[in-house]
């Protein structure tokens, strides 16, 4: 999937040159965003992550055709969506949501969308090339999701390095 989504953002770089756009490696879908955390707060945040986990089960997810927040036509950042699998994260990333409230994160005000940034617009303006590339949709490939994972992101002048701090898996299908 990561090789797909890496084409993807080829073959959109020219089109949008004031875009920054996501190093394959770092491509991710983000459940929540946390924001700075306290390191003393870490255990009770993975205890909270864990207790969502378990009581969700794998499944599959599949990214398929892309967009662009506010709107394709000022793409302020361009994205890759879910189909197969959204009610099955959309479920995850709730449980999410109410195992860290209690803990004192804030809990989002906008409705959860899953997708995977692929880059972010330094200064959105209208780009109607770079709109129908993004209308030209296609099938970016699937995998199984079985774990979620709290993420560190350090910043830097060459971007975001992303780091596991822990990791929640998800309960298994029994097979029957």
């Amino acid at each position: 999937m990561r090789a797909r989504l890496a084409a993807e953002i080829e073959r959109l770089r020219p089109l949008a040159r004031d875009v920054a756009w996501v190093a394959p490696d770092n491509v991710h879908l983000t459940l929540k965003f946390l924001g700075g955390v306290d390191e003393t707060r870490l255990p009770a945040i993975v205890a909270g992550l864990t207790a969502a986990a378990s009581g969700q089960r794998t499944f599959d997810l599949v990214l398929h055709g892309l967009g662009a927040f506010p709107t394709p036509a000022r793409a302020r950042v361009v994205w890759a969506g879910v189909a197969a699998g959204a009610r099955a994260l959309e479920a995850l990333a709730a449980r999410v949501e109410e195992a860290l409230a209690p803990l004192g994160v804030p809990r989002e005000t906008r409705p959860f969308a899953g997708h995977v940034t692929l880059g972010r617009a330094r200064a959105p303006r209208p780009n109607p090339r770079l709109a129908a590339a993004l209308d030209a949709a296609r099938a970016l490939g699937g995998q199984g999701v079985a774990r979620v994972s709290l993420m560190r992101s350090d910043l830097s002048p060459r971007g975001a390095r992303y780091r596991e701090l822990a990791a929640a898996a998800l309960e298994v299908e029994p097979s029957g």
